[in-house]
């Protein structure tokens, strides 16, 4: 989603640019153009103050905001310096997407500073307010921590965004910034794990999902637009938050109560889905010919079962690279939209049954 001040900021390039304003040109006030894109007057200020920094336009105290005859320039650099913010150090999908980030932006002379969250608000805090302190960055690639819970640390964010450090969210979205992000398409994924099983015959469908993390709730929503698209009623979720996966073991009872009559399941992720196979196997319940799992991320075997879990694959280095290249657009031009959302299809193994004789 494109940033409400940019959709002004925008469309006053593109008059511009088509020649309906002049520079030396008085623009129309910030309530004129308030009431003409039905948006706050704060919202106005940001996409001029934007376009002041590129010396698009000028302020003339008491008097109104100008078309600079000088015209656009491009924003000077001062740091070469990247900021890159995730939530854990050992999390499968970070090294490589920190690989592809590192590569990006070391061949275009770059350096980057790593920090880690631990997928703590108060930790993300102290990181944010050393990096608005410090100021020796010209951008921040941030994986926002527990994504899908209120924001306390919008004040920060603004800070950054009122010095012109550009910021990109990678991996998961976060509603309340409005920043943009380089993600996985999760709600068109949930759609396509849910569909995957319906399509495999399945009717009786289970999901598990995060609900700390945006993904976790976007995934959600795309599960349940694929049941409701084949005609299933019925909604059979189980939700886990950060802690009760990394202590999983102590949710067993919880997790199979919730799958009782399901010949489906849909898993947040591929550490997930591999916990449960691993459940499964000492519980004697056959995978796929008791429960059919579908996961997201397209891990390698991590659990001490030999079943390898049909799933969707996260685009982890390519990831990486696309927020970096998206990045230096980012500080080149501060009116660049730099989202991105990845597909992907189904890399088939052997944890799903086709009731429907595919693999008779």
């Amino acid at each position: 989603m494109i940033p409400k001040y940019q959709i002004i900021a925008n469309w006053i390039t593109e008059q511009i640019d088509k020649g309906a304003f002049s520079y030396g040109q008085k623009l129309p006030s910030e309530n004129e153009l308030a009431k003409k894109f039905n948006l706050s007057r704060q919202t106005v200020r940001h996409a001029i103050d934007i376009l002041e920094f590129e010396k698009v336009v000028i302020r003339v105290k008491g008097s109104g905001t100008y078309l600079n005859k000088q015209g656009r320039i491009k924003r000077e650099l001062s740091h070469k310096n990247i900021a890159v913010v995730s939530t854990y150090i050992d999390n499968y999908v970070f090294p490589p997407t920190l690989g592809g980030i590192e590569r990006v932006l070391s061949e275009r002379g770059y350096t980057i500073q790593i920090a880690f969250t631990e997928n703590k608000a108060l930790k993300e805090r102290e990181v944010l307010i050393g990096l608005a302190e410090n100021d020796n960055i010209d951008g921040l690639i941030i994986e926002p921590a527990k994504s899908a819970l209120p924001n306390i640390n919008i004040d920060l964010y603004d800070k950054l965004e009122e010095r012109h450090i550009s910021v990109l969210l990678f991996n998961t979205q976060q509603a309340k910034l409005r920043l943009p992000c380089v993600a996985l398409n999760d709600r068109l994924i949930g759609c396509k794990c849910a569909k995957y099983l319906i399509n495999a015959g399945h009717r009786k469908i289970c999901g598990i999902f995060k609900s700390d993390d945006k993904q976790g709730h976007l995934r959600y929503e795309g599960f349940m637009r694929g049941l409701r698209e084949a005609g299933i009623n019925e909604e059979n979720i189980i939700w886990l938050d950060t802690d009760s996966i990394e202590k999983i073991e102590l949710m067993e009872e919880y997790i199979f109560n919730g799958l009782k009559g399901a010949t489906g399941l849909v898993c947040y992720n591929d550490q997930v889905a591999y916990k449960i196979a691993a459940f499964c196997q000492k519980r004697g319940i056959n995978i796929p010919g008791d429960l059919s799992v579908v996961g997201v991320d397209h891990l390698e075997q991590i659990s001490e079962t030999d079943l390898k879990i049909t799933s969707f694959p996260h685009p982890l280095e390519a990831l990486g690279v696309k927020a970096a290249e998206n990045m230096l657009k980012m500080i080149e031009n501060p009116l660049f939209n730099g989202s991105f959302l990845f597909d992907a299809e189904a890399e088939e193994r052997e944890s799903v049954r086709f009731l429907n004789g595919k693999d008779d």
